[in-house]
């Protein structure tokens, strides 16, 4: 039998792929997944066959359509599917003829509409021919280096340098993975994502979650190499003690955020209705995800921010944090951040303050700086100030990790501070975060010089503490499963 991550295998990279029901209506489903295809297959993306399934239609895009998938004489790996319920069962029934070894059940209507019985009906087709489902009422996957792109995403005009452009936005090849419940949440992720150019690695939305599910999926991530990252977006969780097994030994080697819904009795009673599924106590889930160290987000935005800081930085070997700043008020900010999570904002060792008082005296920072702890460079501060700063405080043996608030506005700063601290960064094995406050062109390029050099940079020094947690938790979990310095040096050899 093939393996869990072989089957997993062929979802992202088949070599035949049908669309049965393609369609030549541009505002269809079965017209934009499969034009994905063509399209990538135009570019030497996709390295697939391909075939449009369509019994109204002769010819789409170019390609020669089939009534049904029975008659193609060549093998077929995976059949996504785009048609109506009702039809779903004997599409697999011929799917199970041609020997189909996965589908993707794009379809809705089935257990999220009350309609059991359908479901179960397309789930013993597909269990005795041993056919792996994903779906049914699910997105389907997106690969960054593959090709397989089912994401139903009708072309918008997007602005490109003032001139305006058709197409769909998809994010960069990167490696972030995001494995959704919600087909919706997933295509507002991916459109953050790439607004906020981050890469991803894979895509995946589970629907209704009639065979594939989370552990089989998270199995398959853990060996895939372009994945360092594992966000995660639940209402429910079927497969408990078989989960709970999978993800403590995918967290030792890749961190994985959850964001859960459904917390409320409000929220869980809709979780059922969206999907058909059980939402279940939220406190269960609190406990399972510390139990296995997955680092559960409380909302969406630090969702993504938890997930970009554990994909650019290593995680912390402890609690002291040390933060460095050239504004006083944001600096204590985030000091109250980090110990309202419990992370430690001590006074300096000795040793250290002696050196910025060393600093002082050579007229490298100003007199009036404060140097406990946040380190307050003042409104004078400069690019050589905050190099020098961050340098004594990374050699600080007792400093865990680094939250750097620059201020672009302030007139003394120039931008190369960014290349010096990311520089300084990446030389040494403890975590740095950035903060720039602002919304301003020159408040997002600072934060983007930051992110292009893997320093994660926020909006807020909140968001920055909060990137800070998560890097120190998910570092604590490694030393209590005495992975720690495993995982320093595979994230250090990837990079």
């Amino acid at each position: 039998m093939e393996s869990i991550v072989e089957q997993m295998h062929i979802f992202f990279e088949p070599r035949s792929v049908a669309v049965v029901g393609a369609s030549r209506r541009i505002m269809k489903a079965g017209h934009v997944i499969f034009k994905n295809f063509v399209d990538n297959k135009r570019r030497g993306i996709f390295r697939g066959e391909l075939y449009p399934i369509n019994p109204h239609e002769k010819t789409i895009l170019g390609y020669t359509c089939h009534s049904s998938i029975t008659e193609i004489d060549e093998k077929i790996e995976l059949v996504v599917i785009v048609v109506p319920a009702k039809v779903v069962p004997q599409v697999m029934k011929e799917s199970a003829a041609k020997g189909v070894k996965a589908a993707v059940i794009i379809s809705a209507g089935f257990s999220e509409v009350g309609n059991h019985d359908l479901e179960e009906q397309v789930k013993t087709i597909a269990k005795n021919a041993g056919i792996r489902v994903l779906g049914p009422n699910c997105l389907g996957v997106y690969d960054s280096q593959t090709g397989v792109d089912m994401l139903f995403l009708p072309e918008t005009k997007i602005l490109t340098t003032g001139d305006e452009v058709v197409g769909t936005p998809r994010p960069m090849s990167g490696h972030i993975a995001i494995v959704t419940q919600s087909g919706a949440f997933g295509v507002a992720a991916l459109d953050y994502l790439t607004g906020k150019q981050l890469g991803i690695s894979k895509f995946v939305s589970f629907g209704n979650k009639c065979d594939v599910d989370e552990p089989e999926m998270f199995s398959y991530l853990l060996q895939d190499e372009r994945t360092r990252v594992i966000l995660f977006y639940a209402e429910s969780i079927d497969a408990g003690r078989e989960f709970m097994e999978v993800a403590k030994e995918v967290t030792q080697r890749k961190p994985i955020v959850a964001l859960k819904s459904g917390k409320t009795e409000a929220g869980a009673r809709a979780a059922v209705s969206h999907t058909g599924a059980i939402a279940g106590s939220d406190k269960i889930y609190d406990s399972v995800f510390m139990q296995v160290g997955i680092l559960r987000a409380r909302d969406m935005e630090e969702f993504f921010d938890m997930g970009k800081a554990l994909a650019f930085q290593p995680p912390a070997a402890g609690k002291n944090v040390a933060v460095i700043t050239d504004a006083g008020g944001p600096g204590i900010m985030a000091v109250d951040e980090c110990v309202a999570r419990g992370l430690n904002v001590q006074k300096l060792s000795d040793e250290t303050i002696q050196k910025f008082e060393e600093l002082k005296r050579e007229g490298k920072i100003p007199p009036f700086s404060t140097n406990l702890n946040p380190v307050d460079l003042t409104g004078s501060a400069t690019s050589e100030m905050f190099e020098y700063g961050t340098k004594i405080l990374l050699e600080d043996s007792e400093i865990h990790g680094i939250i750097v608030l620059g201020m672009h506005h302030l007139p003394a700063l120039q931008e190369d501070f960014v290349d010096r601290v990311a520089n300084l960064a990446k030389n040494h094995t403890k975590p740095v975060v950035a903060c720039d406050i602002g919304e301003t062109e020159m408040a997002l390029h600072i934060r983007s010089r930051f992110d292009k050099l893997r320093v994660p940079a926020y909006f807020s020094p909140e968001d920055a503490a909060r990137a800070m947690v998560a890097l120190v938790n998910y570092g604590l979990y490694l030393k209590k499963c005495g992975r720690f310095e495993q995982y320093l040096t595979t994230f250090f050899q990837n990079l």
